[in-house]
């Protein structure tokens, strides 16, 4: 089993580092799934449990100029480790200015994934800063557990307000309450609703659009006969949602949800060559 692979691009470097940071806001350990085409950061709590779930892609040839890896087997060539984010975040964030960064697999007293930072210098001799994260290997018999979460068919699939304007939204309301009721419809409109003994306060997003989900093509496809008005609601956990909006980093191109009426509320942010899914179950 063996992973090495280096950025030179600053461009590519800085937009890792940014992604790598969200993962770190949404996840204090994950696991790093490698393969050779793809990269990917899974949280994967039992939905069941009360716990949200996390599933984020990248294409490696869109940020490493070199990636060679080998997997446990031929048959299956993939690596699964656990690592805590914000580990890999804080080894990122001494690369700021970096002329290359190369990440290794290795083995000295327990295994590491290594991040080594060439500084630029002034004299000839390069600076490296090195960072030894210490990783779990994850066994091919648990590899299933990170398996990436099937998307419910959702009562309602709806494209989400500009986070930033969602943020402060829910950062305000997060002091009055410690959930939040998103409800939405297929007429492009949808509310952030709060409700206690003392105070209701609601928040409305109108004209925001439905994605085309067909069904033709196997994608889930919202409820047919649904009447356009209706609104599917589930009300979720208010600092799950607030740490969602908060870890953004990444400017996504574009953001939706899709509301399964009071069981889950599924996020998918997506930039062009990162994709990330955050899965938040709702309260009873």
């Amino acid at each position: 089993m063996r992973f090495r692979a280096k950025i030179v691009d600053l461009a590519c470097l800085n937009h890792f580092s940014r992604v790598v940071n969200t993962i770190a806001k949404l996840a204090k350990t994950c696991t790093l799934r490698l393969t050779v085409s793809k990269l990917y950061f899974i949280l994967s709590d039992k939905v069941a449990n009360g716990g949200v779930s996390m599933w984020c892609e990248l294409c490696q040839g869109n940020f490493f100029d070199e990636f060679q890896m080998e997997g446990v087997a031929t048959e299956h060539n993939e690596i699964y480790l656990e690592l805590v984010a914000e580990n890999l975040s804080r080894a990122l964030k001494t690369a700021q200015s970096a002329k290359a960064v190369k990440m290794k697999l290795t083995n000295k007293h327990c295994p590491c994934l290594r991040v080594a930072v060439e500084l630029p210098s002034l004299s000839s001799s390069s600076r490296i800063v090195t960072h030894d994260i210490p990783v779990g290997v994850i066994p091919r018999r648990l590899w299933n557990d990170f398996r990436e979460p099937s998307v419910p068919d959702f009562d309602v699939s709806i494209y989400l307000p500009v986070l930033k304007t969602m943020k402060s939204v829910v950062e305000r309301m997060k002091n009055l309450s410690n959930s939040i009721v998103i409800e939405a419809n297929l007429n492009g409109e949808m509310n952030l609703k709060i409700e206690t003994d003392l105070v209701s306060v609601t928040t409305h997003f109108k004209d925001l659009g439905n994605p085309p989900w067909a069904s033709e093509d196997g994608c889930p496809s919202s409820a047919p006969d649904r009447d356009l008005e209706s609104m599917a609601e589930a009300r979720i956990d208010i600092k799950k949602l607030q740490q969602l909006l908060a870890g953004q980093q990444v400017n996504p191109t574009k953001a939706l949800c899709n509301i399964v009426s009071k069981r889950i509320v599924h996020f998918i942010l997506l930039h062009e060559d990162v994709s990330l899914q955050y899965f938040i179950p709702a309260l009873a």
